[in-house]
């Protein structure tokens, strides 16, 4: 209530002083950013707004831990009792969400281009598959999806809004009558968050150690050193060709992506319940959840490269949570086709199934061209134990609230 009571004394505040009508709460449709922004931070952090009421938008997306999940789950619970397990690992939401751009594939312009270039692939859109283009749009994913917070319709958002402590502030946001188109009132609820995960600078702090080091305020550890050099090397990590390292020609430090999407062929995940059936695959781009792509076959078992800000606060990487420790992140990189009986499922005959996590007809969709994933059985791997442990140290220079 207080946090409620705070907002809507902001916005009378804001009133008395734009304008001396009384009736001012009436007559405002469309809130300036600021007053926007605050109450997209009530719903943000706010679990009434589930069907459980006991979920709230944070409770996935922990500040704490670059708004990622506070915990070790592959993918995490929700709906009504919180006991429906998701099919994705919960993304990151830092840094990328006001730069990302809209979901796009590059077409070769003539045919020579066609005969002589590599395909480019999919670039951008929000969540693991791209399917979103707007904030807003992405807000609205987890409020209705029933292993999330299952709320039934946007009418159903909108009835638990009126009942929230921020509710007066949202109608002196809106008007008096904001709350009397459901569709008219959850558009805008959605644009209060989208403006909250634009504006608010926790989203994009840039105060890591590695951001440090880029201004010339913070040296690297031995081992971070080698880490960096290792992850840039084409011939050995080759991470920045994905996730970029460089700054911009306007000295803005990078975001650790290039927002394209990749076949990585990460080991199917028996903690995913859904994976014990078999004939149930996550094709990223081209389904389930996403269906406009589904014709795209090159396109499945095709997931956004995220930004690997903060992704040693995690405690599950890939989109399906597949791996524990940051280590073993990336040493399934290395490894993944030097040693697929490590990483990869047996059939009843105990023959290694590589790629399991892809139907057959499909498995030739994986990127094997370029390093680390150039070797093969019985070649020398990309990194050697100590080089991954570099690589990883360099990582945690990415995490957030580094203090010298």
């Amino acid at each position: 209530m207080v946090a409620g009571a705070l907002l809507l004394a902001l916005l009378a505040g804001c009133q008395q002083k734009d304008a001396p009508s009384a009736n001012i709460a009436q007559t405002v449709r469309m809130p300036d950013a600021a007053t926007l922004a605050q109450l997209g931070k009530a719903m943000f952090f706010d679990p009434s707004l589930s069907a459980s009421g006991r979920q709230s938008c944070a409770s996935c997306h922990d500040p704490a831990h670059g708004y990622g999940p506070p915990n070790a789950l592959a993918v995490q619970l929700g709906g009504p009792n919180l006991d429906r397990q998701g099919k994705r690992a919960t993304p990151n939401l830092t840094y990328t969400l006001n730069q990302t751009p809209i979901w796009h594939k590059v077409q070769a312009a003539s045919l020579t281009e066609r005969l002589t270039e590599t395909d480019s692939p999919p670039t951008g859109g929000l969540m693991w598959d791209g399917r979103f283009n707007s904030l807003r749009d992405q807000a609205a994913g987890p409020m209705l999806d029933p292993d999330e917070m299952a709320n039934e319709s946007r009418a159903a958002v909108v009835e638990k809004l009126k009942r929230a402590p921020y509710a007066e502030a949202f109608r002196a946001a809106f008007g008096t009558s904001a709350f009397d188109n459901p569709d008219q009132a959850f558009d805008h609820a959605m644009r209060a968050l989208e403006r909250f995960e634009l504006d608010d600078s926790s989203f994009h702090r840039y105060d890591s150690k590695f951001d440090a080091y880029l201004d010339g305020k913070a040296a690297l550890s031995p081992a971070e050193q080698r880490g960096l050099q290792l992850f840039a090397s084409p011939d050995k990590g080759n991470c920045a060709s994905c996730h970029l390292i460089a700054k911009g020609a306007d000295g803005s430090h990078p975001l650790l992506t290039d927002y394209q999407s990749a076949v990585l062929a990460v080991p199917r995940n028996p903690e995913i319940g859904v994976n014990a059936d078999p004939l149930y695959y996550d094709l990223g781009l081209c389904g389930p959840k996403r269906q406009d792509q589904a014709h795209q076959t090159a396109y499945c078992g095709m997931f956004k490269t995220p930004s690997l800000r903060n992704t040693a606060k995690r405690g599950a990487w890939f989109h399906n949570g597949r791996m524990h420790s940051l280590e073993d992140a990336v040493r399934f990189y290395v490894e993944r086709d030097l040693k697929p009986a490590k990483w990869y499922s047996r059939d009843a005959g105990g023959k290694t199934i590589a790629y399991d996590d892809l139907p057959p007809a499909l498995r030739g969709n994986i990127d094997d061209v370029n390093p680390p994933f150039n070797r093969r059985a019985g070649d020398q791997p990309a990194l050697n134990d100590q080089e991954i442990r570099d690589v990883v140290a360099f990582l945690k220079t990415l995490n957030d609230g580094y203090q010298p």
